[in-house]
């Protein structure tokens, strides 16, 4: 396995530019595949899980030309994908299985839809459920309510209104809201129980609109897409940096010192991980913002205080968090992240191996992680990283504590930032 030595570090500091984001990304490949139009899309993120969505979208029939850097021309189809009958293999990206079954559930085609075992492994039923009562003919290739799946013509039917579980993944109601303006009817989608990761709804509602759809949304609790709507290209559209990746730098300059600024995101965002930055505030950091940035520092005490943080907001920024209460004062406890549990791999489960490792206590429980941070943290510790890109960068942190960490399998980042460690070996020392 390849392993990666990171020295002991004592001070983090320096300005990052942010790759693009990864919720963005594929959602704006996938609108503007369904779209009328072209549309150049610029500072689109260069990852495992956009090449996924690329290369799926070039066997579906869409035309898909590189421009240059992190430029992509989309030729868009105008509705339903031309392709009718297509093997694709998503990988581990839950942002292009998800949208692409609901889409190609009504592209009147045979598709068969896998990716990795850990794929797998991620439930999809309320979303597949939810879909055939809107007439779809969906089929499990293997364990009911889960992937892979093979997709059918859908029925005939007249059906205005589905229901899917909101308390699962927010990637369920995305898929659904993407999917809506090709059934060619007024369709209501209501969400039961809690919606999770609201922000992420958020991203994909202003996504929706800058292709020319409006959703009409009854708070939280259903979405409705009136008849006659139709994808647009917006002509040009570039994509906000990542503020789940900027998590970690922020995270360095709260913990090492600073300042460190991140550049692509800021107040003016849509992302909801931008929130990160409030939970290190009230981790005592000091934060800065402007419209498409923020810098963060040590507290002046120069230590970080504990919290007890409802992470509902930004589920993934909330595992950088976890290892920031590495460097805190008191036990820190972050709830309502029970889609931990089925994300690249079960994170609560992961995180409280790997936190013990270092020292710290750790209590767990279906939808909280609780750290209490030893006195001193063990050095040399090895960190596994369980195929999950987020575990990896997240680690990267225990290293400006000053020990020495090994993190197995760096290459894992890829899916998301391939160049994670070389920006962060940058900016800290």
């Amino acid at each position: 396995m390849e392993t990666l030595d990171l020295p002991a570090l004592s001070h983090a500091e320096g300005v990052v530019r942010l790759p693009g984001s990864k919720s963005i990304s594929n959602r704006v490949l996938l609108l503007a595949a369904l779209a009328e139009g072209v549309t150049d899309v610029h500072d689109l993120l260069d990852s495992d899980d956009t090449r996924v969505m690329l290369a799926a979208l070039a066997e579906l029939g869409v035309g898909v030309e590189a421009q240059g850097a992190g430029h992509w021309r989309i030729r868009g189809v105008g509705g339903a994908f031309p392709v009718k009958r297509a093997e694709l293999f998503l990988g581990n990206a839950g942002t292009a299985f998800r949208p692409l079954t609901a889409a190609l559930a009504f592209s009147g085609g045979e598709y068969t839809l896998r990716g990795v075992a850990r794929m797998h492994e991620r439930p999809i039923g309320d979303l597949v459920d939810a879909l055939r009562e809107l007439g779809a003919d969906i089929r499990y290739l293997g364990v009911p309510g889960y992937p892979p799946l093979a997709i059918h013509p859908a029925r005939v039917q007249a059906a205005d209104r589905a229901h899917v579980r909101g308390t699962v993944s927010s990637q369920f109601l995305t898929g659904l809201l993407m999917a809506l303006p090709l059934l060619g009817r007024t369709t209501t989608v209501e969400v039961v129980g809690e919606l999770i990761s609201k922000p992420y709804i958020r991203i994909t509602l202003a996504m929706i609109e800058r292709f020319g759809v409006t959703v009409v949304a009854d708070g939280w609790r259903a979405f409705t897409v009136r008849a006659g709507a139709r994808y647009r290209s917006p002509g040009t559209i570039h994509v906000e940096g990542d503020a789940s990746s900027a998590s970690y730098f922020l995270a360095a300059g709260a913990i090492g010192g600073g300042p460190v600024r991140v550049e692509g995101v800021g107040r003016d965002s849509v992302q909801g991980d931008v929130q990160f930055a409030d939970a290190l505030a009230q981790m005592g950091a000091r934060i800065d913002m402007g419209p498409n940035w923020i810098e963060a520092r040590a507290p002046a005490s120069g230590r970080l205080a504990a919290i007890d943080l409802d992470c509902n907001a930004i589920p993934d920024a909330a595992m950088t968090l976890a290892v920031a209460a590495l460097f805190a004062d008191g036990v820190t406890t972050l709830s309502n992240i029970a889609s931990w549990r089925v994300k690249e791999t079960d994170r609560i489960a992961a995180m409280a191996t790997e936190l013990a490792k270092v020292g710290a206590q750790v209590e767990t429980g279906a939808d909280f992680i609780r750290i209490a941070p030893p006195a001193r943290l063990v050095p040399n510790a090895t960190i596994d990283t369980y195929d999950d890109h987020r575990m990896a960068m997240c680690f990267s942190l225990v290293a400006l504590g000053g020990v020495p960490v090994r993190i197995n399998d760096p290459g894992c980042v890829a899916k998301t930032f391939p160049d994670y460690f070389r920006v962060f070996s940058a900016i800290v020392r």
